[in-house]
């Protein structure tokens, strides 16, 4: 075994990586680089073990954001003509957070398209967290950015999980969104770990990026104050009428190698093979959880767009012997 392997297989938690030793690593032979990942994610965790997260979208359209991949922006909408509909029932979500816990969902994870929620629409969702917690699921919820004041109610009710994505490296953002700044995105996440709440943050590749944006990304999360808890990583889902509908297919290989390194750079943290599923072969799926990916969204529906069936996902699971998360 070549020495270079062995030293990264063993890596000590950091926050202080620079951008060009995650790009190194991002360099790192491909076959190799799915060794070294796959030695630490055995560290860490059973590597058999996959644990499952359901999504829904508790409101649906009018988000005053522009986000060149997001089909809920309002800056979109006469192209996407998605149909806006207004904040969910509480019981309507209960409803459906018991349907995915018996589908095998551990966690139920609740967005809303806002900006940022004003305090009466978020006295709704404290009741569907405190309700869906009381079933016995982990709670998440993407509401977009938040005062210290929300995020304490939040906790207060009983949040697991706050999801607020970076979705891109510094340089690359403003061409992916430009209503809010890469700061507001992190003075909202500080607000979370300070109420001590776990945060769920990741980005999109194939937005039309370049490696060393995928490697800035990955460096922003790790030199956080704490590891993200949990760590999407979303294949662009490409909605047409979006800005970001014609981005060019990203080399699945090169995705899969992201997964490895986001493995490599926070050993503890659950990577979560998130959006684009649907449209990855399952050789694609089996490698990525070879690489360290330990978390899926798993249910019929992303938010506005289609995911890998439930019937899939359980006859992939047996084909590769792993087992949901208890």
């Amino acid at each position: 075994m070549p020495q270079a392997a062995q030293r990264q297989s063993s890596p000590t938690v950091r926050h202080d990586w620079s951008l060009d030793e995650v790009e190194a690593l991002f360099n790192t032979p491909f076959m190799e680089l799915l060794w070294q990942a796959q030695q630490v994610h055995r560290r860490h965790f059973d590597p058999n073990v996959i644990q499952a997260s359901s999504l829904l979208n508790i409101k649906t359209g009018g988000c005053a954001e522009n986000c060149g991949y997001c089909s809920q922006s309002a800056h979109h909408e006469k192209k996407v003509k998605l149909e806006r509909d207004t904040l969910m029932e509480v019981d309507a979500v209960v409803t459906q957070a018991r349907a995915a816990k018996e589908g095998g969902a551990t966690r139920f994870c609740m967005g809303a398209a806002w900006r940022n929620p004003r305090d009466e629409q978020l006295d709704k969702v404290l009741e569907m967290v405190r309700q869906v917690k009381a079933m016995g699921l982990e709670t998440c919820v993407t509401l977009g950015m938040l005062t210290g004041d929300q995020v304490g109610k939040l906790k207060e009710a009983g949040l697991d999980y706050y999801n607020h994505n970076l979705d891109t490296s510094r340089e690359y953002y403003d061409k992916v969104v430009t209503t809010r700044s890469y700061d507001d995105r992190l003075d909202t996440l500080a607000e979370v770990r300070k109420a001590g709440i776990n945060v769920c943050c990741g980005g999109i590749l194939g937005m039309g990026e370049a490696r060393r944006d995928r490697a800035a990304l990955l460096q922003e999360l790790v030199n956080l104050p704490e590891h993200p808890q949990s760590v999407p990583v979303n294949l662009l889902v490409k909605v047409p009428g979006t800005p970001l509908a014609d981005s060019p297919d990203l080399d699945i290989f090169e995705f899969i190698r992201t997964i490895a390194v986001a493995r490599l750079l926070m050993p503890a943290s659950h990577v979560r093979l998130s959006a684009g599923r649907r449209e990855m072969h399952d050789e694609a799926q089996a490698l990525c959880f070879l690489a360290g990916a330990n978390s899926i969204f798993y249910g019929d529906r992303l938010l506005t767009t289609d995911n890998a069936t439930v019937n899939h996902d359980r006859e992939l699971f047996r084909r590769l012997d792993l087992t949901p998360a208890a």
